[in-house]
């Protein structure tokens, strides 16, 4: 047999093809320069992100014939010794199999003796948490106080299981997990030095299927090029991995930004016929709402599918994204509930689809035809014509309702409230039938009066204003630059907050509140002026103060602290029940 595993042929020789753990390389290299050496050392981390490379590269450093040095030559009898694993100074042991207190007895009696041909002995103690109490009670003293020509480097995926009393005797270093876009970078690299042709989407999911070990990537990529036959596909990788294809997850958004139930049931039936794992396919769901979100929160997502994201961000409001997300990975956890998978995942988008936030563009109304809660604030003047009914409809057949079209989106305009006139004359809101000229009056009027209702003070205002969710953050967070009439200026101090849906909700609800249109212009920045938050904080704050002085000056409460010689506990006392505080 002539083929050498990917993963042993590339894995790096000296600190400078190390991948991914630039800062543990910048302090030892450093350590090895300036002649700072430690006698003991602690690499911990996931597997395959390169302890034990790292430790090999160490004692090569050590042992290098050019002399001590973060750049060994590689070539002496003592680099190419230890790559080959039979440099006699540099002494590996599996701590998984020789894990008693015999073994470290023996492994430290021979320590004392001078190095063989090398300049120091390096003892590489892999997995060195599986190591029983005894063994560890019996390196202690050797540990702190080595011959000087002994170092020990110490492997571990799991630092919670080693004493602590080891611990404080070892420099330690924690290695990161590789990010899926580092693990491509580098399968590319390797992939021209072997002449071989891969799509970028290939690596970019065996970079995600590595789950941060660089090991497992190049072994994934072995698999993957004898299962692709030399070329590597992104197809080909996708079957090999059981990934689901990011196609099918688009147009179940797509389907579920336009309310459309028979496009998602037909979907799911597809992937029945295509054999989809479902549970990776909920998986899959999670992982590309989070990205969305990420869009939606003002973070760029670089890689190709950059366009697809902002997208689907323009498509899905942030709030029905959080709740898909919340949904896919419940039911990951119920999907072995379920009588078969493709049940459990077709009512999983059924669920996305009936379960909306109360404040999504459209009002609860739009989800599925249910009426308003008894309480609930009546939904923005601009989704009137989407949501203009009534009680529960009759019942329709599930067909019928899974082929009904989507209900109009709300206007990003909101409009004045119908009177109660023109709704006696079943005329749109803000005009009467055969009145051409109480078209154009009615709703001038309404503006004045509401303009002048208003005195400036935006916190109490915001304090009277029926909203939910983001709506709601949204005008507790923002402060009134400036008004003429209902026209209002504000300044948000983050970006997501100054999202279109987002402000677009929180004005229907503001012409709600005055019954008539109200513009809104939006700055992001710092915030100077007083917000609904700000006074709403403060006012807790005096309450708070005023409930302790009371207690403070309670007569009774101070015989009992005298005469018994008690103790207020801090933070027991609270503001008796009452008018609750504004933006509560």
């Amino acid at each position: 047999m002539t083929h050498q595993a990917l993963a042993r042929k590339w894995r790096p020789r000296d600190f400078g093809s190390l991948v991914g753990q630039e800062h543990v390389v910048r302090a030892l290299a450093h350590a090895l320069d300036s002649g700072r050496l430690h006698h003991a050392y602690l690499f911990t981390g996931t597997r395959g992100v390169g302890k034990t490379t790292i430790a090999r590269i160490l004692a090569k450093a050590l042992n290098c014939e050019t002399g001590v040095g973060s750049r060994p030559c590689g070539t002496c009898s003592a680099c190419t010794g230890i790559d080959a694993g039979r440099f006699v100074d540099c002494i590996e042991l599996d701590a998984a199999s020789n894990r008693g207190v015999e073994d470290m007895t023996q492994l430290l009696e021979n320590a004392v003796y001078a190095p063989t041909v090398g300049r120091y002995k390096v003892y590489v103690i892999d997995e060195v948490h599986m190591l029983s109490n005894h063994a560890f009670n019996a390196m202690l003293k050797t540990l702190e106080e080595p011959p000087p020509h002994v170092v020990f480097v110490l492997a571990t995926t799991d630092p919670q299981k080693v004493p602590v009393t080891v611990l404080s005797r070892c420099l330690q270093f924690s290695l990161k997990n590789m990010p899926p876009a580092t693990v491509a970078a580098h399968l590319q690299r390797v992939l021209q030095a072997e002449g071989i042709d891969g799509e970028p989407g290939a690596l970019a999911q065996i970079g995600r299927a590595a789950a941060g070990s660089m090991r497992d990537a190049l072994s994934l990529l072995d698999q993957a090029i004898a299962f692709s036959g030399g070329v590597l596909t992104e197809a080909a990788v996708r079957e090999m991995l059981g990934v689901v294809d990011r196609a099918w997850l688009e147009r179940i958004l797509d389907a579920l930004a336009m309310r459309d139930g028979a496009a998602l049931v037909g979907q799911a039936d597809a992937m029945l016929e295509a054999n989809a794992p479902f549970e990776t396919a909920l998986s899959e769901l999670a992982v590309l709402l989070q990205r969305v979100a990420l869009v939606q929160a003002g973070v760029a997502v670089p890689g190709d599918e950059a366009p697809l994201l902002e997208r689907l961000a323009e498509k899905l409001p942030p709030e029905e994204v959080q709740v898909h997300y919340q949904i896919a990975i419940h039911a990951q956890r119920d999907l072995p509930l379920a009588p078969d998978p493709h049940t459990g995942f077709t009512m999983t988008l059924l669920r996305m689809l009936a379960f909306r936030p109360d404040d999504a563009a459209g009002g609860p109304a739009e989800a599925g035809g249910r009426a308003a809660r008894p309480g609930a604030p009546a939904p923005g003047p601009a989704a009137a014509p989407a949501i203009a009914a009534s009680p529960r409809p009759q019942a329709t057949p599930r067909s019928a309702a899974l082929k009904a079209p989507p209900p109009a989106r709300a206007e990003f305009a909101a409009r004045p409230a119908a009177s109660p006139a023109d709704r006696a004359a079943g005329a749109p809101p803000g005009e009467r039938a055969g009145d051409v000229s109480g078209r154009a009056a009615q709703p001038r009027a309404a503006v004045a009066d509401s303009a002048a209702a208003f005195d400036g003070d935006w916190p109490a205002l915001v304090a009277q204003v029926r909203a939910g969710g983001m709506a709601a953050q949204f005008l507790q967070q923002s402060a009134l630059v400036a008004h003429e009439g209902l026209h209002f200026r504000l300044k948000v101090p983050i970006r997501p907050l100054a999202e279109p849906a987002t402000v677009n909700r929180a004005r229907e609800a503001l012409a709600a509140h005055f019954g008539a249109e109200v513009r809104l212009s939006v700055e992001v920045g710092a915030v100077q002026g007083p917000t609904a938050a700000a006074v709403a904080s403060r006012l807790r704050a005096e309450k708070q103060a005023e409930a302790e002085a009371a207690i403070d000056a309670d007569p009774f409460v101070q015989t009992l602290l005298k005469d018994f010689g008690g103790t207020i506990v801090p933070g027991s006392v609270r503001p008796a029940a009452g008018n609750p505080t504004p933006g509560e």
